[in-house]
Order: structure tokens, then C-alpha cells, then sequence
């Protein structure tokens, strides 16, 4: 049961989400980033390049977290992040390192949606009842010097698998996806779970839009069409 109060926030939520996206749509419009998950950077990178013809550029490290990343552009404000253990840091207690470390091959670990005011949407969200974490500022350094900088916000909504974060990059920051190596594009992003309408209705109380399927677990699906083949991803 939810009080009318938050009923109202929730209701706010879901219109602005009808902004931002369409049911049916093939990709969310407030996606921002898909990030692939494996345990050997070069690897990633040759994987992606093998089935889609594209070479994804060194992004930079994330320092204190344990790995660093390479990028390729999906499109307009959408890229994908290739992220993997940094060698140079080590004994590194991060969540997300130790998940990556786990991985046999390349998977689909998590996304990111783009939103112009985190601190508005955080506050709306915590009006509804809905726990998060952040925002938190990032930042890290692209390899010609050049400084990116955001803010994050996670949220604790089930099925955890399937959720975002949600990202504002800072302004002056140049988006990654308008110099990461080009030429693919994102053609089709979902999630699957075993209850899709529970999973539909997780994202609409976070203002989302997202192409939902039936599946046996949480999961994200990813197709990504490149100049010499498609590349189907999956977590």
C-alpha cells in the first residue's frame, strides 16, 4: 500500500516518463550507457570488434574502484563502456570488481539513464518512497588529459539485475558517445524477468520506459548492429 501522497509523486513520475520514452520502443530514450562486463579489457575489446567490425578506444581508469574502461559510440547521447579490472590497482574492495572478476565471458552487467537534474529527480524519489544512494560525484580522465565529471544515483528497487543507474554529466563535460569510435548503433535494449509486469512496474515508479519480455531470471538483453555483423548481448 502506498500512501496518496506518494501515489501523486509516483503519478508525476510516470508522466514524466511518458516523456522520455514510448512503450514499444526498441531502446529507452533516456538510456545513456550499457556497460559490458569482462575480465580482461584487451579481450572485451577484440570481442566487440570481432562481431561488429567497430575497435572501441582506451577510456581511462576509475580510480579507487579497481577497473577502467573503452568506449564506443551506439548513437546519439548513447555509447557502450567496455569495463574491466585495472591491472595497476590492486587490493581494491569494490562490489562491482569482484562481480566482473567472476565473469567466464563478456556480459551485460548494467545501464545507465541519463537525467538533466539528478538532484530534482532524487528528491522526488525519496518523496515516494523509494530508496537510493546519492547522488555521488565521478570523475575520471580520458587519456589525451581531458577531465569528465558526474553525478550518480542508484536506486533499490527489485529485480536489482534489471535496474539503472541514473547519470547528469557535468556541464562543460563532452558526452563520451560524441568521440568514441563510431559506426554502431544500439538497434534494441529490454529486460526479462519471470514477472514482467512486476519488472514494468518497477521501472514506471522510477519514470521509465522500458521494452519488457517474459524470462526465467532478471536479465538485459542488447543488440548491437555494427558495419560487419549484429552483436547480441545478454547478462
Amino acid at each position: 500500500m502506498i500512501s496518496r501522497r506518494q501515489f501523486v509523486v509516483l503519478g508525476g513520475l510516470a508522466v514524466a516518463g511518458a516523456r522520455f520514452g514510448r512503450a514499444g520502443d526498441e531502446v529507452p530514450s533516456m538510456l545513456d550507457h550499457i556497460l559490458l562486463g569482462c575480465s580482461d579489457l584487451d579481450q572485451g575489446i577484440a570481442f566487440v570488434e570481432q562481431h561488429t567490425g567497430v575497435r572501441a578506444a582506451i577510456g581511462g581508469v576509475h580510480p579507487g574502484r579497481g577497473t577502467r574502461n573503452a568506449l564506443l559510440s551506439l548513437g546519439e547521447r548513447r555509447y557502450l563502456e567496455i569495463i574491466a579490472p585495472d591491472p595497476a590497482q590492486k587490493g581494491i574492495d569494490d562490489k562491482r570488481l569482484t562481480s566482473i572478476l567472476k565473469l567466464s565471458s563478456p556480459s551485460l552487467i548494467q545501464w545507465a539513464a541519463h537525467v538533466d537534474d539528478i538532484e530534482a529527480l532524487a528528491k522526488k524519489l525519496r518523496a515516494a518512497g523509494v530508496n537510493i544512494e546519492g547522488p555521488a560525484p565521478g570523475s575520471r580522465k580520458r587519456p589525451d588529459g581531458r577531465l569528465l565529471q558526474w553525478k550518480t544515483l542508484g536506486v533499490d528497487a527489485k529485480p536489482e539485475e534489471a535496474m539503472p543507474f541514473f547519470i547528469e554529466w557535468g556541464k562543460g563535460t563532452v558526452h563520451p558517445s560524441v568521440d568514441a569510435p563510431s559506426g554502431c548503433r544500439l538497434e534494441n535494449f529490454s529486460a526479462g524477468d519471470n514477472d514482467p509486469a512486476a519488472l514494468r512496474s518497477s521501472f514506471r515508479k522510477l519514470g521509465l520506459e522500458v521494452p519488457v519480455y517474459r524470462a526465467t531470471k532478471p536479465e538485459l538483453h542488447a543488440r548491437i548492429v555494427g558495419p560487419k555483423g549484429t552483436l547480441e548481448l545478454k547478462s
